[in-house]
């Protein structure tokens, strides 16, 4: 190969790096929402399902952009910890029935499965994007509440909520946006029976027995615990715990075996970033580690 070919190469390599680099590591702090409110504080995103006279129920346009932005979220290094709740004393109705349930009725195959792959899409967004998520629970989580919610890697909940499944309800099946394998997860096999084959409500008592609430807060202090939280993680090594997070999903379809080896690989990358070194440093110096994502 000539060393013309060569430049030419390296160039081009240059250009692609340079042009991912540009477009992938937008920060989202700016971020302006149109179809629900979006804070950023001390690296902590804050999402605000704002519909609050119709206890937040979500539009096609809702799920699209909250799909859009948690597949944003990938490579916004300005954020560290997300929380989502719902304005008012409600988490989310679910799908909007005159916006959502009612056109969708009047729709043929192709177009429903455009649909359901669009709001699974959401599910898998949020999932591999490297933030972790805390939903903040409150009165009704219901259909797609109930899934964003479960989706989510930490769950905040109050003794008053009431979550449901109720896809059957409706006269469809339980298996939304990935319920019947993330629900069994975290709640058990039989529970997630119980909950799916019935639409039943959950309250946030039965909730945190069950392993599904990490914890049970007043209302009124729901939304400041769930970002206390946030922001405890937020300070934390960001990088690492996008690692945690991406290992958390990847090793369910894993061996042991292949488990453990995945983590070894993941956790020898860790050691190669600047926090590692910063808080070997720190502890010499008998100091508090001061994390910067690198």
């Amino acid at each position: 190969m000539s060393s013309q070919e060569n430049n030419s190469n390296d160039s081009d390599y240059n250009t692609i790096d340079a042009g991912l680099l540009a477009g992938n590591h937008r920060p989202l702090n700016g971020y302006q929402a149109q179809h629900f409110l979006w804070q950023v504080e001390n690296s902590v995103a804050t999402i605000t399902l704002n519909r609050p006279e119709r206890k937040n129920p979500l539009t096609f346009e809702s799920y699209a952009e909250l799909r859009d932005l948690f597949h944003q979220l990938k490579w916004a290094k300005d954020i560290h910890a997300i929380v989502i709740h719902g304005a008012g004393n409600n988490f989310c109705s679910g799908g909007d029935v005159h916006e959502i349930i009612g056109p969708l009725v009047a729709l043929k195959a192709p177009e429903l499965l455009m649909f359901t792959r669009m709001t699974g899409e959401l599910v898998k967004n949020m999932r591999t994007c490297p933030q972790p998520i805390i939903a903040a629970v409150d009165g009704v989580c219901a259909g797609a509440g109930a899934i964003m919610a479960m989706a989510s890697d930490l769950r905040f909940g109050t003794a008053r909520s009431k979550t449901a499944f109720l896809f059957n309800k409706v006269g469809l099946a339980a298996c939304d946006m990935g319920a019947c394998a993330i629900l069994p997860r975290i709640i058990g096999q039989g529970r997630a029976s119980d909950l799916l084959y019935t639409g039943r409500s959950l309250g946030g008592e039965e909730a945190e027995r069950w392993g599904y609430f990490n914890r049970l807060c007043s209302p009124e202090e729901l939304l400041e615990q769930a970002q206390t939280m946030a922001k405890e993680i937020a300070s934390g090594p960001s990088f690492a715990n996008g690692i945690t997070k991406t290992m958390l999903h990847q090793e369910w379809s894993m061996t042991i075996e292949q488990a453990i080896e995945a983590e070894a690989q993941a956790q020898a990358i860790c050691m190669l970033t600047q926090d590692f070194t910063r808080a070997y440093e720190a502890f010499v110096a008998k100091q508090k580690p001061q994390f910067k994502g690198n």
